[in-house]
């Protein structure tokens, strides 16, 4: 890897050298890819993760919330295809709030992202460490070491290119949906339907019945792992500068993606349910393993998911990585973070922004072990930032109906509020799971915000793309006013 002679940088400098020392590889990545990297962000999560929803809500409270959850995301993806074909820039959300909600609004949506995108590798490198205990792989047990062999390969590989890091990510994503097909063929067999409700039920809660046994606030409190089917499919347009063609290539993309994921969060729900039973599987850590062996014993077939599982949760921390890693940097270039941070090697890979989060998911990693805690931090940040960005979609299609639309939302604004009424509901409900966790990304926000208010916000890039369409957008409404 070669790296630029020096990371020092003027303040406020904003000449073409500036831009040029931050430039991404451009052209990289087909619709193809980025599909892949859209159910790369996800596909761990149908591994694990959203069946302790069942404690929470019993089989038909999950399946509400996985429905509504569902929902939610179509509708955001489909918003997010129109405003990535209009501003197809590294800065995804961040530029969407941007140019829709002025420099705190787009500030308020970048925090809320990069909380998002650096929490939750640091949480995946744990459950990869549970993974490659359980395996008994090279006799390594789960601990700090092999949290940081996670983070040193992978970024590494992010470190050689962006190209090289999206085919490695499409391979073993491909590896990964393959195996839960075949989980889904194997679970077949043993499928009972009278075991998706076998959670006993609690009869002091409200409406509380075999299908919701804990009450229609169960529902609610499920939310929050519905959503680990889908969580981080919204970071494919931070992959616009790389991109070929983004105004047509994205909005492909991002629908593909989350077809994909839906058929795979229905699949694989039911089968895991059906095959064991709610009850067996709601607590486990592997509950696809659990499906399979009904009687404790190992078997071909439950060996290969197992290996698939660990190949599933490689795929979202790599890719998790790279999204985290342009969030920042497109923050960084334009001034809202220390510019510092944007500088890219010679190829084009924005080190800083990748070794920086890196560090501090490393650190959260092995200095808490608690990767539960950490992706309920990093759910409270997604539902910030995906509220935010359909408040974006709505507010650019009232105040500028006719900009440039390469792609439009099916729906238009109806569309976009009913994922801003389910972001806002699902940002509640995470009070309901884990109030500590919400409290602690709250505490982040509030010191991430004054650093903004007391320096950053007189400090931003005027030559960003993000910024510079927000100067186009107001020289033009200041136009229209003359």
């Amino acid at each position: 890897m070669s790296l630029p002679s020096s990371s020092r940088e003027p303040a406020g400098a904003a000449d073409d050298d500036y831009l040029e020392r931050r430039k991404l590889r451009r052209g990289s990545a087909g619709w193809l890819l980025l599909t892949g990297l859209g159910v790369a962000y996800v596909v761990s999560g149908d591994y694990s993760g959203w069946n302790f929803g069942l404690a929470e809500g019993g089989f038909g409270g999950l399946a509400i919330a996985m429905v509504l959850m569902g929902a939610m995301y179509t509708c955001m993806v489909f918003a997010l295809a129109e405003l990535s074909s209009i501003l197809p820039t590294a800065g995804g959300g961040y530029g969407f709030a941007r140019r829709a909600l002025g420099p705190w609004g787009g500030f308020l949506t970048g925090t809320a992202i990069l909380i998002e995108y650096v929490l939750a590798p640091a949480a995946i490198s744990i459950f990869i460490g549970d993974y490659v205990e359980s395996l008994g792989l090279f006799g390594l047990e789960s601990g700090w070491p092999v949290y940081l062999a996670c983070f040193v390969l992978f970024i590494g590989i992010h470190l050689w290119g962006v190209g090289e890091a999206l085919r490695f990510s499409f391979v073993v994503t491909g590896i990964a949906v393959a195996a839960l097909v075949v989980f889904a063929l194997g679970a077949l067999p043993e499928f009972d339907a009278s075991s998706l409700d076998d959670i006993p039920v609690d009869s002091s809660a409200f409406g509380a019945s075999s299908w919701l046994p804990m009450g229609l606030l169960g529902i609610w409190a499920a939310f929050p792992f519905g959503m680990w089917f889908f969580l981080g499919v919204e970071g494919v347009p931070l992959a616009a500068e790389e991109t070929r063609d983004p105004a047509r290539t994205l909005p492909r993309a991002i629908r593909w993606s989350m077809g994909i994921l839906v058929v795979l969060a229905v699949v694989t729900f039911v089968a895991a349910a059906g095959a064991r039973g709610s009850a067996a599987v709601q607590d486990a850590g592997n509950p696809l393993v659990e499906a399979l062996q009904p009687d404790g014993e190992a078997t071909t077939l439950s060996r290969i998911v197992n290996y698939a599982g660990l190949a599933g949760l490689v795929a979202s921390f790599f890719s998790l990585i790279y999204a985290g890693s342009r969030q920042l940097f497109a923050l960084s270039r334009a001034g809202y973070l220390p510019k510092f941070l944007s500088l890219t090697s010679r190829r084009r890979a924005p080190y800083l922004g990748l070794l920086v989060p890196g560090a501090i998911g490393f650190a959260l990693a092995a200095g808490t072990g608690n990767g539960a805690r950490m992706l309920n931090i990093a759910v409270f940040g997604a539902t910030i930032s995906y509220a935010l960005m359909s408040l974006s979609h709505i507010v650019l299609r009232r105040r500028e109906p006719d900009l440039p639309r390469p792609y439009r939302t099916p729906g238009g604004v109806l569309t976009s509020s009913v994922a801003l009424v389910l972001a806002c509901a699902a940002l509640v409900a995470t009070f309901l799971v884990d109030v500590t966790a919400a409290f602690i990304a709250l505490a982040v926000y509030v010191v991430a915000l004054a650093y903004f208010g007391l320096y950053s916000r007189g400090h931003l890039v005027a030559k960003a793309p993000e910024e510079e369409f927000a100067a186009l957008a107001a020289a033009e409404a200041e136009l229209s006013r003359d």
